[in-house]
């Protein structure tokens, strides 16, 4: 009978245990439960973030582009294509080379039809104020009218083709000769009124006889 009562009262203590424990458990959980309701209703001081907007990349394609034909010789592309290392120390009138290199966005080849963005091109070396007329164009002046001799000039502003390579500035002042009158080159002007004077001269002559 002793024997039997012994593990009764054992296992009566290990009930206590662990209905202390889930009593335990239950206050511990509502304690939390309770803690978290409060933090939802207080969160606390809020912190602001600014989101700084990514920069969009530019996909604007440069003005010069559309003087550079694609995939054609680099040793043939206009001056605005490319950019060289001039040396200005060279000597007038002689030929020389730079080395060169494209501008971005521009594509070409070489003679072998393959891709290059490095080469050499040779020219002669002087300023573009030094270029033979033929190599610049100047604005014209629509208020030059004269056919006096010696001929008049005036104040222009002249850019090197596109095809020709110089040292300097592409665009320079230069003085040019007035080449206009009312609508004629100064040739033409200048035939036209000796021919009148030359007629008002006959003229003249014969009404004295």
């Amino acid at each position: 009978m002793a024997g039997g009562v012994r593990p009764l009262r054992g296992l009566r203590a290990l009930c206590r245990v662990l209905l202390f424990l889930s009593q335990f458990c239950i206050l511990s959980g509502g304690e939390q439960s309770q803690a978290l309701a409060q933090s939802i209703k207080d969160p606390g001081p809020t912190r602001t973030f600014t989101v700084v907007p990514r920069a969009a990349e530019s996909t604007e394609i440069p003005p010069y582009v559309m003087k550079c034909p694609s995939n054609g010789l680099c040793s043939r592309l206009p001056a605005d294509c490319i950019d060289c290392t001039t040396n200005f120390s060279c000597i007038y009138g002689k030929p020389v080379t730079f080395d060169c290199a494209v501008k971005p966005s521009v594509t070409c080849v070489d003679q072998d039809f393959k891709s290059q963005k490095n080469f050499i091109i040779n020219m002669t070396c002087r300023f573009c104020w030094q270029l033979p007329e033929t190599d610049y164009e100047c604005t014209n002046s629509t208020s030059c009218m004269t056919v006096s001799c010696p001929r008049q000039r005036y104040p222009a502003n002249c850019t090197a083709r596109d095809h020709v390579h110089c040292l300097g500035n592409r665009t320079f002042p230069k003085m040019l000769y007035c080449n206009w009158t009312g609508g004629y080159k100064w040739s033409t002007a200048l035939a036209l009124s000796l021919q009148a004077q030359v007629g008002l001269h006959v003229q003249l002559t014969v009404g004295l006889h």
